[in-house]
């Protein structure tokens, strides 16, 4: 018991040392690498940056014999580093442990690793350091048999106008009939909305909107449905469900996020579109922006054919 409460506050090195099986790996290790990111649950820790250190150890395949001094052949530390920077970049988290998990299951993708500890700790929450720290091998990896690539879906844009419009169910019916997924977006309700004066919650309060008239439209139609996060989109799309986007968490989640405010409900949905890799966007009753990143086509909302 005694060298088990040791172990639990080791380093990653001296634990992953401890837990070696009969065949002998060697290890790499990444000390006290440190970084400013946004993370958190807390409404505190938004918006603003905290440092957080990573402390990781991978238990690699020994070397062959004519390794012949060949950087190509081994583990390097950069791709430890390179995980870490990935899913940093990939979107923002609200738990340690989700991304110690991702960051893990990059670094096991490598051919050589074997088995990877993962310490990450913030360092700013408090007068130590508050982390966790995980054990993954590869065998726990959840292994795919071939790619599977992102569908390509089909953006409908549906302005107030269009939302109460008798045409709703005829393009729903249209676009359902299109071979691709089909999610639908909109902008904020007419409804007066709270004014705070202040930058981050008037944003929060506009995205709200937003949400509320993505309920609004899902009552049209009882094949709409309202979804928030990649996850749910995701699994949407590979099964044929129509989803009404609530743009809250993706925006906000965004490590690079839109440029364009809520109250540029179009502009936002062309962003989307493009996280998305969408194959067309189509605006019912609104003006098309001037640029965007996806092909675009307006019709107006008196148009009863797509």
């Amino acid at each position: 018991m005694t060298s088990e409460i040791r172990l639990a506050f080791e380093h990653p090195s001296e634990r992953a040392a401890a837990m070696a099986s009969g065949r002998v790996l060697d290890r790499i290790s990444l000390r006290n690498h440190i970084v400013d990111v946004e993370i958190g649950a807390f409404q505190a820790e938004r918006g603003n940056t905290q440092r957080i250190c990573f402390n990781v150890v991978v238990e690699v395949e020994p070397l062959p014999d004519d390794i012949d001094d060949d950087v190509d052949r081994i583990l390097s530390y950069d791709r430890v580093t390179e995980a870490i920077a990935h899913e940093l970049a990939d979107e923002r988290l609200n738990l340690l442990e989700t991304l110690a998990e991702r960051v893990a299951e990059r670094i096991l993708l490598e051919p050589q690793a074997v088995r990877a500890f993962v310490r990450i700790e913030k360092l700013d929450r408090g007068p130590g350091a508050l982390g966790v720290e995980i054990v993954r091998s590869r065998d726990q990896l959840h292994q795919e048999t071939e790619a599977e690539e992102r569908p390509h879906p089909r953006l409908l844009y549906l302005s107030n106008g269009a939302i109460d419009s008798d045409n709703i169910t005829g393009w729903i019916d249209q676009m359902q009939c299109r071979q691709r997924p089909l999610i639908l977006c909109v902008g904020a309700h007419e409804l007066a909305v709270p004014r705070t004066g202040h930058k981050m919650t008037e944003r929060r309060i506009d995205l709200l909107a937003i949400e509320q008239n993505a309920w609004r439209l899902a009552a049209r139609d009882g094949r709409c449905v309202v979804v928030s996060t990649r996850t749910e989109l995701d699994w949407a799309m590979k099964n044929g469900q129509i989803s009404v986007w609530a743009p809250s968490k993706i925006v906000l989640d965004a490590v690079d996020g839109p440029s364009a405010a809520p109250s540029q409900p179009v502009e936002l949905a062309a962003w989307f579109a493009a996280t998305f890799e969408a194959g067309e966007l189509i605006v019912i009753g609104a003006d098309l922006p001037e640029t965007a990143d996806v092909p675009l086509r307006a019709v107006s909302k008196d148009q009863a054919q797509l």
